[in-house]
Order: C-alpha cells, then structure tokens, then sequence
C-alpha cells in the first residue's frame, strides 16, 4: 500500500509562553499544502526500512516511520513485520513539517491496510507521541493551534482558488536555537482573529516570531520575501523556524522566481 504523505506551512506564528516540561506554548494555524513524499509499506518475513530521494540524517531507528510501526506494535502485538520504504521529496529542516507528515501517515497508513479499527481520536493520541506537529497531519486540514501545537481546532479556511510558492534556501536552522531568541508574549491580537480578515491584509497583521531574529543572522530569509512580494505575492512568510520562505500568489499569476532566485523552488 502506497500513501503520500503532505506538508504544512504555518499562517502566523507565536510564541506565548514557556512550559514547565521546558516546552513553548504557541498559537499558529496550520494548512496543509500538496507537496509530498512517497511511503509504501508492504508485509515482510523481517523488519525492515529504505529510504531514497533527498538524504536522511542521523539513525535510521529514530526515523518517525518506524517509530510509528513500534509503537503501535506494542498496543497490537499481532501486526506483522513490514517492509517501508519512503521516497523523501519534503525538505527537512525547512519548517515543513515532513517528518511529522512521515509518522502521522505512516499510523494512517498501518491502521487502514492492517484493519486495526483504530479512531481519529485515538490515532491523534498516538501521533501526539511521536511529536507535537504529528496530529496535525492526523486530521490533515487547517487549523488553528494551541499548546505545544498538538491542541487543534479544525477552521474554516480554503485557500484553494490560490497557488503558493516554496522557496528553500538550503539553510539549516537549528530548532533549539531558534526558540533560545524569543521571548515569549501573549500578541494583542490573536492569529486566529486575524486569519479571518482578508488575504490582502494578511502582510499587514499576520507575523511569525521566528522571523525577526532569524533574518537578523540569515539575510537570504529576508531577501527571498522581499522576492515573493516583489514577483507578485498577495501574502509571504517564513514557515514554523524556517528555513523554508513561501508565498501564496493568485491562480494566474505569472511567477519568475527561478529567474531571480537561485534556490529550490516548489511550486503548487
């Protein structure tokens, strides 16, 4: 069985609070966005996991994927070894979300072809284990979100008639860090008060906080906005802690990125 996992940009993002587990509190909306990667699972006589396409750092045992087949084996001790492989198209680090869409549709994937009459609810509950961007991809429609990012509340918003435009810098910015420059503040309007308002209006009201002190160490974030506003843009941002800058453009728009920009660019 083969299912292809999607990725997320973040409309607005801010960071309100720190937790006691050492954890951020943040509100955010999340909304899927069609480029994907490619995972396939079939049964096997062994355990086993392949990846090909963009390369994966770090162990192979940490890869969401198979962590999402080990813990659900634990609750389901009858489902078999399987064979996955994931054909990696969703930049990593780049505030997208992929390896989170990996896991999440990893469950989906396991529960449906195995029968395992797992609820939404319920497999919410186990991507929630697997990280806090997981359950987004469980339910896989925007929302808007609180806590750590797991607590989400489906919203009325189609953004559907419009295209967007991924620009990936090749930067690599480091999560940790990355929270390590904010300081944390409750905003006086909330994302999910702005999100209504017109898209026109998004540039003048919706803000990630990562952006300000991001841009400051990585001009190039900077410069591809100004880029995707200067092509035509209605609305540009940078997704989750970057590094990844999107732009959403009208459906006929005539983009010339590429000539501009000599980075990866994705267009939806």
């Amino acid at each position: 069985m083969v299912i292809f996992p999607n990725c997320k940009i973040n409309l607005g993002l801010h960071i309100t609070g720190k937790r006691p587990d050492g954890f951020h509190e943040l509100e955010t909306v999340f909304y899927p966005v069609q480029l994907k990667d490619i995972l396939e699972v079939v049964t096997s006589t062994t355990q086993h996991f392949q990846s090909t396409g963009l390369d994966i750092p770090g162990n192979t045992e940490s890869n969401l994927c198979l962590k999402a087949y080990h813990l659900l084996k634990q609750d389901f001790p009858d489902l078999p070894s399987v064979h996955m492989h994931l054909h990696k198209l969703i930049p990593m680090g780049a505030g997208l979300g992929g390896g989170s869409a990996d896991g999440a549709f990893a469950l989906r994937l396991l529960n449906e072809k195995y029968k395992l009459n797992i609820t939404t609810q319920q497999l919410i509950e186990y991507a929630a284990k697997l990280g806090s961007d997981c359950p987004f991809f469980i339910i896989n429609t925007a929302c808007y979100a609180t806590g750590r990012g797991e607590i989400l509340t489906p919203i009325n918003l189609d953004l559907s008639v419009y295209r967007f435009v991924l620009v990936h810098p090749g930067i690599h910015i480091n999560t940790k860090w990355a929270f390590e420059q904010i300081q944390p503040d409750l905003p006086s309007r909330s994302i999910k008060e702005i999100i209504q308002l017109p898209i026109q209006d998004w540039k003048y009201y919706l803000s990630n906080d990562f952006e300000l002190p991001i841009k400051q160490n990585y001009p190039a974030i900077e410069a591809i906005k100004l880029a995707l506003y200067k092509d035509g843009a209605i609305y540009a941002s940078m997704s989750g802690s970057g590094s990844v800058v999107f732009g959403i453009y009208p459906t006929n728009a005539n983009i010339q990125l590429n000539k501009q920009l000599n980075y990866r660019i994705d267009i939806i």
